[in-house]
């Protein structure tokens, strides 16, 4: 019985402080071990999903209407409780930087996952500015609407749900916006390079849009990348931090269409 407890706490010890402080410093082995592993296992025990808990945490402690604050739960949800790819508080700053010395009338985002991003952006937008949010997986959608409400933000921020894919074509009959101000990518790293040709091509660009692309290191985005660092028809910046809640490096690359 001894050797059972001794077992129980030696893996408890293991999976809630030992491993943990290890990946911290591998964007590999923290995706590994916090994408994978954890959030399978939590979603089995719970039968919910972490989107789920992350917005219950904002319902539970969040103040309504006070974007600051369903922020500050968040992060301090996955900085204590359970990681979330969320763009985090750290390199939130240098997203709420570019924002407001930019202070864009235009903004799209691809990728709302739970809504996080979009709520840090759109606290910094002034009066009639507009945000539109993509997102692909519509359980994500569902969470993200209720976070974006909770914030108060929902006359702000809009969801489109769907493939940027399909969307980007459309966004200008749809929604009548004839180039935006800021682009954050967000979404599929694979997807970056093939969204930012499809928004030239649809001229949704102007000269002086700002792109503002996360997770380029970790998981990376290389051909993105090389991309905007050897076209002429960019201006491109590469900001060095940290991947979200963890030491591990990862880092947002800032790029200016030149037109």
């Amino acid at each position: 019985t001894n050797h059972c407890i001794g077992l129980l706490v030696a893996l408890y010890a293991l999976c809630l402080w030992i491993i943990p402080a290890v990946v911290q410093y591998s964007g590999c082995l923290a995706l590994l071990w916090h994408d994978v592993i954890v959030e399978k296992s939590l979603d089995t025990v719970t039968r919910t999903t972490r989107p789920q808990r992350l917005l219950k945490a904002v319902q539970d402690r969040a103040i309504r209407g006070n974007p600051k604050s369903v922020i500050s739960v968040i992060d301090h949800y996955c900085r204590n409780q359970e990681w979330a790819m969320n763009v985090g508080d750290e390199k939130g700053f240098i997203l709420d930087s570019v924002v407001s010395e930019l202070n864009p009338q235009t903004v799209l985002e691809l990728g709302t996952y739970c809504g996080y991003s979009a709520v840090r952006i759109g606290r910094l937008l002034h009066s009639g500015a507009r945000l539109l949010t993509l997102e692909f997986n519509p359980d994500y959608a569902a969470v993200a609407r209720e976070v974006i409400s909770w914030a108060g933000l929902e006359n702000t921020v809009q969801l489109v749900e769907g493939a940027s894919g399909d969307w980007i074509p459309r966004l200008r009959e749809h929604f009548g916006i004839h180039t935006f101000d800021f682009i954050f990518l967000d979404h599929w790293k694979e997807g970056y390079l093939a969204d930012i040709k499809l928004l030239e091509e649809c001229r949704l660009l102007r000269k002086g849009t700002v792109l503002l692309a996360d997770n380029v290191v970790c998981p990376g985005a290389p051909d993105y990348l090389e991309y905007v660092r050897k076209s002429p028809l960019y201006d491109s910046r590469y900001f060095k931090s940290h991947l979200e809640y963890t030491k591990a490096e990862d880092g947002l690359e800032k790029s200016v269409y030149l037109g």
